[in-house]
């Protein structure tokens, strides 16, 4: 069965395939013309690489914030560019199918604007699945079991846990406090802790490094905030995990408040499966940890927690009772 699963995040772009599984995994950013808002030059890897050197007359555009539309002419080529990527001429004739993960928490209006948006690109019966759902089925969960199942995914832009047993959202919070806040986070901390000024990239590159990071310093390259001049600054992962803690910790405890509304016939299926964390954010060393003192259930990580979203639209392609439970059209 033919079509895309497909998901847009705030910070990266995953698409896939039935057949050839991950076909395409980019950052969410287009380079257009000033004189041109709505034409795409680039997208992705290429677009990303000029954000904070991008040249006079062009302009470094985030088409998807918090998970959803801002804006819908640059989604509208954003998206067109996508599709021509992943596609030839005969398979943009024939209007591929798609599966797209939204957040939980999206608005009727949001999804309604990304269904249109969707179709206008070229694609046909599209339907959303929210990506706590997605996500869990890209790992190996079926949505649709008679049992309770609950999932944390932290991505760019919305932190988000849902609580779903057989087809239906048991409990859901969602906070717009994410992964570009704790980037932020790191920006400000380097600003007035160390006077150091670094660029969107490298503060996001620190923040992304510190998975799997065993050097307990690390070299941070930017402009003296006094002096203009150039300047390294030699920084412990101690530091950095302490000044993005205050964000974390507002995550955390902006989620846990989903336990009020957990059945307590549900509670005994989490103890036994644990709380299953997808997104980047989760990624990020001792949130999981975090995770299991605020919510008292065992927390387990996502084999692939960047990419099980697009992997489980791309499943749902196939199996029309989870769309048809959790889908919106």
């Amino acid at each position: 069965m033919g079509g895309f699963g497909i998901d847009f995040g705030t910070a990266n772009t995953v698409v896939g395939q039935p057949d050839a599984g991950i076909v395409l995994d980019e950052p969410s950013v287009m380079l257009t013309r000033a004189n041109e808002p709505y034409r795409a030059i680039r997208v992705g890897k290429e677009a990303r690489e000029l954000i904070g050197r991008t040249p006079a007359g062009f302009a470094t555009v985030r088409p998807m914030r918090d998970g959803v539309i801002v804006d819908l002419e640059s989604a509208r080529a954003y998206i067109g560019a996508i599709i021509r990527k992943v596609t030839d001429r005969w398979q943009r004739w024939m209007r591929p199918r798609a599966v797209i993960a939204v957040p939980a928490g999206a608005t009727t209006l949001e999804r309604r604007a990304l269904l249109e948006v969707a179709h206008e690109a070229g694609l046909r019966k599209v339907a959303v699945l929210p990506e706590p759902v997605s996500g869990a089925l890209g790992s190996g969960v079926n949505p649709v079991e008679p049992r309770a199942h609950l999932v944390v995914d932290v991505g760019g832009g919305t932190s988000e846990i849902t609580g779903f047993c057989f087809g239906g959202v048991l409990t859901h919070r969602s906070c717009r406090v994410a992964g570009d806040e704790l980037t932020l986070a790191l920006y400000q901390h380097l600003r007035a802790e160390h006077q150091i000024v670094v660029g969107e990239l490298t503060a996001e590159d620190i923040k992304v490094g510190m998975h799997g990071q065993d050097d307990p310093s690390l070299v941070v390259e930017g402009r003296d905030a006094a002096t203009g001049r150039a300047r390294l600054v030699t920084l412990d992962t101690a530091e950095i995990m302490d000044a993005l803690r205050p964000t974390t910790t507002e995550i955390v405890h902006t989620l846990t408040s989903c336990l009020e509304d957990l059945p307590a016939q549900a509670v005994g299926d989490v103890m036994a499966e644990g709380v299953l964390a997808i997104g980047g954010g989760s990624l990020l060393r001792g949130f999981t940890m975090l995770l299991e003192e605020a919510f008292g259930f065992p927390v387990k990580q996502s084999e692939r927690p960047l990419t099980c979203v697009a992997e489980g639209a791309t499943a749902a392609l196939s199996q029309p009772d989870v769309v048809a439970a959790y889908g919106y059209y």
